[in-house]
């Protein structure tokens, strides 16, 4: 498993461990042998100074077996631990560099199975390996070896079950690591269905669809549950056919004694041997059993640590020159998700600096596909896109988006106070917070709270209002001092009077800053400088509040509807 390199930092403790767990073992087995050479041997001579002597040798055996096992497992379980912190740590880590491409590749419930479930799972897979992977075959392995020493005749009979006992594990072990990966792609489904239906609970119940999606969910649980099932059933013959077949060639070996006169302290060591044998082979196949469901998660981990999500970077003579005067500027773009049919064609556009783009459109016409492509969430399939003159491939992504305050209409809020959701790990100062919050018009309510900015939001926003939610969301977008701002559908909770106020802010505070406007209303973007249609990824209408009053019958035909709603 490639995962097995998170072990480096830790091998030095995890040989330790493993030495401990050997040494543990290989007393366990001198156990039925001195025990055979006391009756056998020590017993006819009647010295009971011998036999109390090698008594304490089995008990200091037995000592360090129990002790050793003990102690290596709890090495085991540290360096499982620390190998799965960071294994789990650099998956976060891929996971939030990952490209929107990228995310929809993986898809969000998936990304979060792999995060949790397939991480513990590959935790399991390590701690079990260190504790039964040296311990069985050892056991395993000297048992035999043993065996060997003492009847060589009546380790035969061992032998010849072994291999059946191999083809056993092969089989099965080539039937159940398919099987654990569809186990986890079931998980990866309950997992979305169970997104799904805490983030829309609300809708759920105003709808009454509580039973509906009851009845969703327990279709993907019972999909779930057959396929562990037959997982299960796959994985549940090993143990029983090993253990009646160990059981036959225990038979074999009592036969085997009786027939040829054997010692009875060879045949209890025999016997002492057997069930060790038993017992490790029984190990040996739980080992592939575990080691098929970590290979299988560990396969699922690889997957998105091995994605490069490094976005290529040219340098400027590679791309052609835009504008130099412009903002943003589009030059034919077009672009798919599906790489099938465009959701955006043929866009093309400037704004220059200090500007205001207003966007309008059907949902699905592509005004937030046009905003991703400028921060650069997509590349484009053709065409380019410029910012400040350059194109958006010439960027560092951090250096572009570091220049960008976006406030999205379904963003997200920290569980964290007011503070920390509009500062958001910039370290801002208090004086600067009040400020961005003045601007977006949630100053007047946060100042009604007892705790002020300290005031903790609840997961989600879920003790504010939706106006107070986007206003303490668009406080966060303005706190930076953006040099270009952009607000999709942001406002849509406000009412128009603070929806004025804070278009007026803007003008007023934030004049020099290039700014993109997303909304459904004509109020919001009619003093644009450039305001554009869009339906269907296309623009269907271009320029000034006034020139597509005249222009563009889908914007006079909106703006009529409205202007009467008012």
């Amino acid at each position: 498993m490639k995962v097995l390199r998170y072990l480096r930092p830790y091998r030095l403790t995890a040989c330790f461990a493993l030495f401990i767990k050997f040494s543990a073992s290989v007393a366990e087995l001198l156990l039925p042998y001195i025990l055979s050479y006391i009756i056998d041997d020590l017993v006819p001579l009647k010295d009971s100074s011998l036999i109390f002597t090698y008594g304490g040798i089995m008990l200091v055996c037995s000592f360090i077996a129990l002790a050793g096992n003990i102690f290596a497992n709890r090495l085991s379980a540290v360096v499982s631990g620390k190998m799965t912190h960071d294994l789990r740590y650099d998956l976060f880590h891929k996971v939030s560099h990952l490209n929107s491409n990228q995310i929809d590749r993986f898809t969000l419930p998936s990304l979060i199975s792999r995060l949790s479930s397939d991480s513990y799972n590959i935790n399991s897979t390590v701690a079990r390996m260190m504790r039964m992977g040296v311990r069985a075959p050892i056991l395993l392995v000297g048992g035999i070896v043993i065996t060997l020493a003492l009847d060589v005749s009546l380790a035969m009979v061992l032998l010849a079950m072994i291999p059946v006992i191999g083809l056993v594990v092969f089989l099965v072990t080539r039937r159940s690591i398919p099987a654990f990966l569809t186990v986890q792609s079931g998980v990866d489904q309950m997992v979305l269905r169970a997104r799904e239906n805490i983030t829309g609970i609300r809708v759920i119940k105003a709808l009454s669809k509580t039973d509906y999606e009851r009845d969703r969910f327990h279709n993907t649980t019972q999909e779930l549950f057959s396929r562990e099932l037959t997982t299960d059933k796959i994985n549940s013959i090993t143990s029983p056919l090993t253990t009646l077949i160990l059981n036959i060639g225990l038979v074999l070996v009592i036969v085997v004694g009786a027939i040829k006169h054997s010692e009875a302290g060879i045949i209890l060591a025999f016997l002492s041997y057997f069930t060790i044998i038993l017992n490790a082979v029984i190990g040996v196949t739980r080992i592939f059993t575990i080691l098929s469901k970590g290979l299988a998660s560990s396969k699922r981990v690889m997957e998105v640590l091995d994605t490069d999500t490094d976005l290529p970077v040219l340098a400027e003579a590679d791309t052609e020159p835009g504008n130099p005067q412009a903002a943003i500027q589009f030059s034919h773009v077009h672009f798919s998700y599906n790489k099938v049919a465009d959701d955006l064609a043929d866009v093309d556009f400037v704004l220059y600096p200090g500007q205001t783009l207003g966007i309008i459109g059907t949902t699905g016409s592509g005004k937030t596909t046009l905003v991703n492509l400028i921060m650069r969430m997509y590349d484009p399939d053709s065409g380019n896109i410029y910012v400040g003159g350059r194109d958006i491939r010439t960027y560092d992504p951090k250096e572009l988006r570091s220049m960008f305050g976006v406030a999205f209409q379904n963003d997200f809020l920290m569980a964290d106070s007011i503070y920390e959701n509009v500062s958001y790990g910039r370290n801002l100062s208090e004086d600067k917070v009040w400020q961005a919050l003045e601007h977006s018009q949630a100053r007047e309510f946060v100042e009604q709270l007892s705790e002020g900015i300290k005031h903790k939001i609840s997961q989600k926003g879920s003790n504010l209002s939706g106006g107070q939610k986007q206003r303490v969301i668009l406080a966060r977008a303005l706190a930076g001092d953006p040099q270009y701002l952009i607000l999709d559908d942001s406002s849509s909770a406000l009412d128009y009077k603070t929806d004025t106020l804070l278009r007026n802010a803007l003008r007023e505070h934030f004049a020099t800053t290039t700014k993109i406007i997303i909304s459904q209303r004509i109020s919001s973007i009619e003093d644009s400088d450039l305001i554009l249609v869009m339906d269907d990824g296309k623009v269907i209408g271009a320029g000034s509040h006034e020139e597509l009053l005249t222009s563009c019958p889908d914007y006079a035909s909106i703006c009529k509807i409205q202007g009467g709603a008012i």
